[in-house]
């Protein structure tokens, strides 16, 4: 039976698009579905400001009329100016190349016809989608902003003439709770540098106080991450869309701060509660009851989720990490948080891979995932 390649364009086949993966990974204990009502919201040219400066389009794949795959491919405008790429995303097969091979060559297909002749991915439409495609750490639970996918995934996409772009990396650490000599040191290094040049962390009352500093935070993003692969600024809409899907649901102790003399933001980091076990629990749906699930995790948890870090250039390398680690040791002890998970990093970024060089790790493989790129033939 060969490959049916069907675009997909109504919202309750957008659905199916989604809930696809439940069905590819289920009782896969390390696979994280996501919430629906998220993907919907970042699937909808209205609610997606991305759709303002990207193209996006969504295909499945049916073998004897039964669902066996599925893609999206983005056109991000800049990119495809700057550099001739046509992204993929949200990729999913079962293990057939035959299916993997014709879900690629639709999104190529799409490209060439735009007049692009290279591709890559995964990807999504920005930096704060799922990215990457896992090469290692299988036997590690994803976070709920990271890919899971099988260990055939990677062979697929070497068959079909890929190669590697760039990979990403992520740490997991075990707390040392209650170090007197570990949480002194952090104070005498933080009073060192918050002296030298004038950085302080900063304290919130409330959740809401920190929603005043959520534009200069993703300012700060853009012209940190400016240099990194397929990183492209947001637009205001798009950081509104962003602060308003994140900021509502910080917890002050988790939200990590720095400022400067005149209360201007030199750094932050975004942490959360690790959702991974409440979202498999909820199985990506927040109602009827899925919320309770998350409630309970957001609320109490020995987990927590380095999701975004972000500083001016010019401090990075006069010991900002010092006051961040001060700051994350004291809610860490304040909460009983017995490990933390990094977000992806890109393997050559030395400034935040080496916050977690000197702390004990808690996995046992590596995690990795990789953005694959070929010319389109």
């Amino acid at each position: 039976m060969s490959v049916e390649i069907r675009e997909i364009t109504t919202k309750a086949d957008i659905k199916k698009f989604i809930s696809y993966q439940w069905d590819l990974y289920k009782g896969v204990e390390q696979f994280v579905p996501p919430m629906m009502d998220f993907e919907t919201s970042t699937f909808s040219k209205e609610k997606n400001p991305a759709f303002k400066t990207s193209q996006g389009r969504f295909w499945m794949a049916f073998k004897d009329n039964k669902p066996v795959g599925r893609i999206c491919g983005i056109i991000h405008g800049e990119e495809a100016q700057e550099t001739k790429h046509i992204r993929f995303g949200w990729v999913d097969f079962i293990d057939d190349i035959e299916v993997s091979s014709a879900l690629i060559k639709t999104v190529e297909d799409w490209g060439k016809s735009e007049g692009l002749d290279k591709i890559h991915g995964p990807l999504g439409f920005t930096d704060l989608d799922f990215e990457g495609c896992l090469v290692s750490g299988f036997n590690q639970m994803a976070t709920q902003a990271t890919i899971y996918n099988y260990p055939y995934y990677p062979e697929h996409f070497e068959k079909l003439g890929f190669s590697k772009a760039v990979d990403w990396t992520e740490a997991r650490i075990i707390v040392p709770l209650n170090d007197s000599e570990l949480e002194a040191d952090l104070d005498r290094k933080a009073k060192i540098i918050g002296d030298r040049y004038g950085m302080h962390i900063k304290e919130f009352k409330s959740g809401k106080e920190i929603l005043k500093y959520a534009d200069e935070f993703f300012e700060l993003l853009n012209n940190t991450y400016g240099h990194l692969y397929a990183f492209h600024k947001l637009t205001d809409d798009q950081v509104k869309y962003f602060i308003d899907s994140y900021f509502g649901f910080v917890k002050k102790d988790f939200i990590l701060m720095i400022v400067d003399d005149n209360d201007q933001l030199i750094g932050a980091a975004i942490t959360f509660p690790s959702l991974s076990k409440a979202f498999k629990k909820a199985k990506g749906k927040m109602f009827p009851f899925g919320f309770i699930h998350v409630l309970k995790s957001f609320y109490k948890n020995d987990v927590l989720d380095f999701f975004l870090i972000a500083a001016k250039p010019e401090y990075q390398k006069k010991g900002f990490n010092a006051l961040l680690w001060k700051r994350l040791y004291w809610a860490c002890n304040k909460h009983n948080i017995q490990e933390i998970w990094s977000g992806q990093m890109l393997e050559t970024n030395d400034n935040v891979n080496n916050l977690w060089a000197k702390y004990p790790s808690a996995k046992d493989e590596e995690i990795r995932r990789r953005c694959y790129t070929k010319a389109i033939s």
